[in-house]
């Protein structure tokens, strides 16, 4: 009723005990570690790029900053991923750019992640740009005060007015097959 193809997936109640389930037998400590997190997100530790892609989604949803994800971190991590909306997501992707936390977007900041995700995608498509050519882009798309900066305002508004930034800048996570899979599986 009004929703989204997207959330056909929901979780309803007994998905989310399972998944508590799922949790604790996979984290009897309470806590999920950056390598647990690898193996749930089936990133093989040959793949520097997509190692460090993890590792920055990891830190993004470590807000405590303990080096692990407790169940409330999980949750909210998942929830994000699962049903977070255009906002949400977008803001959350702003957050995995922001390195150095201070609210807006430098250059080096931008390539960084663009440098990660031409590895692991950009490269087989049909995006005839380097990763400092497509940083030039987004910043001439979206930097309106042209301040050399990019601020959460800017990000947003200019995500939503261009596809081609919009695809870019809004980083995805597909965990939803990965949680899928994994309810139901208990005993």
């Amino acid at each position: 009723m009004g929703q989204e193809a997207s959330h056909n997936e929901e979780l309803d109640l007994a998905q989310i005990q399972e998944l508590c389930l799922i949790f604790m037998k996979e984290c009897p400590s309470g806590a999920l570690h950056l390598h647990e997190f690898k193996r749930i997100f089936g990133v093989p530790s040959s793949s520097a790029e997509e190692s460090l892609y993890i590792e920055t989604v990891f830190r993004s949803f470590d807000t405590n900053q303990d080096n692990t994800l407790d169940f409330l971190e999980y949750t909210a991590a998942l929830h994000l991923i699962l049903r977070g909306n255009l906002e949400d997501r977008l803001k959350w992707s702003f957050k995995m750019y922001d390195k150095d936390g201070n609210g807006k977007l430098d250059r080096q900041e931008v390539k960084r992640i663009i440098r990660i995700i031409y590895k692991l995608k950009l490269q087989q498509s049909d995006i005839n740009m380097t990763p400092s050519e497509i940083c030039d882009r987004i910043f001439e798309l979206v930097d309106q005060n042209h301040d050399g900066q990019i601020s959460l305002a800017e990000f947003m508004e200019g995500a939503q007015k261009d596809e081609w930034v919009m695809n870019l800048l809004k980083l995805d996570v597909n965990a939803s097959s990965w949680v899928i899979q994994n309810c139901g599986k208990l005993p």
